[in-house]
């Protein structure tokens, strides 16, 4: 058998890791340009069943690209590690009501935007390193 290099499904999983990194970027500047907009944006989360939805399924796609690329990137462990605990802990979003996840949203929340200059620096900084480790995946 000969390696024809990575098959589709491993790129397609390197670019949604890719996009998380242009999005942990791009939170992290606007929580220094646009703190309130950036505060409207994550206060919304888990806003609606449908928000809620669309969260478990971005975050399970975001999670199985994590786990799926990790191995071609470089700390592979922790990459991997990021990728089951957001799968992890999707599925066990999926067992509990919306209106749940929703009360602890409404609670949880606020309390972090108390951080969210500190937020928007490791939001950044996070994105920085994903998208790096996935410039060197491609470079190797």
């Amino acid at each position: 058998m000969t390696d024809e290099g990575p098959i589709v499904i491993d790129v397609l999983a390197l670019a949604v890791v890719a996009s998380a990194g242009l999005y942990f970027v791009a939170l992290g500047v606007s929580a220094f340009v646009s703190p309130s907009r950036t505060r409207r944006f994550l206060l919304a989360f888990a806003g609606t069943p449908t928000k809620h939805y669309t969260e478990l399924a971005l975050r399970m796609l975001l999670g199985g690209a994590f786990v799926m690329s990790a191995p071609r990137l470089p700390l592979s462990g922790p990459f991997g590690l990021f990728g089951w605990v957001l799968v992890g802990t999707t599925l066990a979003l999926v067992l509990v009501p919306w209106r749940w996840h929703h009360r602890f949203a409404q609670r949880a929340v606020p309390e972090a935007l108390r951080f969210l200059p500190l937020l928007g620096v490791c939001s950044a900084l996070l994105g920085v390193l994903v998208l790096w480790a996935v410039w060197r995946a491609d470079a190797a």
